[in-house]
């Protein structure tokens, strides 16, 4: 039975409201956790979830889905300045293609900017070349509209939070999940912040190994 839309926007928004503020993340209920192989990690294939995007990469590049189609893709919506949950769950997903088996490639992995405005190609460039993050990370980013559409493609959601903190007067409030598509861009599962290395490696193991 499809998740009904409504409901699984409610359910995500729960999963995935987080922030690089001193707002923590809400608790998951059952009905949307995801999880490795033990909890049914292809259980989360909602056809909602995914779509088209056209942004531009951190060589300067425009892209679409039609890029990264014949490979699964590893997608995360962050942003360079965040300071703690971003960085986290990059060195988090690194970890975890090295416990991946042998013969099992690591997805493509994307890091789609929800925050345009200070993260240019270039300043993604940078960010993505971290040592502790995946080899194969490539940062992507567009105007203002692009990322949006991108976003809601993926019911992704984010806002600007005003920071007396930050040297920008601002941060991020934004969703915290991981999505796994297929080489055809269709949705296989997704990850929350609460999953850790060994439980992404031994769900990818599965999907990946098929």
């Amino acid at each position: 039975m499809t998740f009904p839309y409504r409901t699984l926007i409610a359910a995500l928004g729960a999963i995935a409201a987080t922030a690089c503020s001193p707002s923590g993340p809400a608790d998951a209920p059952e009905t949307a956790k995801s999880g490795g192989t033990k909890s049914g990690c292809l259980s989360r294939a909602y056809p909602e979830i995914g779509g088209p995007i056209s942004l531009v990469n951190d060589k300067g590049e425009a892209v679409t889905q039609d890029t990264f189609k014949g490979h699964p893709t590893l997608i995360y919506f962050g942003f360079t300045y965040c300071p703690d949950v971003c960085p986290m769950t990059l060195v988090t997903v690194a970890r975890a293609y090295k416990m991946l088996p042998e013969g099992v490639e690591p997805p493509q992995t994307l890091l789609i900017s929800i925050d345009p405005e200070r993260d240019t190609p270039d300043k993604l460039s940078e960010y993505v070349a971290t040592s502790a993050f995946p080899d194969n990370l490539v940062g992507l980013t567009g105007t203002t509209e692009q990322v949006r559409a991108a976003a809601q493609a993926f019911i992704a959601d984010y806002s600007r939070v005003d920071d007396p903190n930050s040297t920008a007067g601002y941060t991020m409030d934004h969703t915290s999940l991981l999505y796994l598509m297929d080489k055809d861009w269709n949705l296989k599962t997704f990850f929350t912040h609460d999953d850790t290395s060994e439980t992404i490696a031994a769900c990818l193991a599965d999907v990946l190994g098929e």
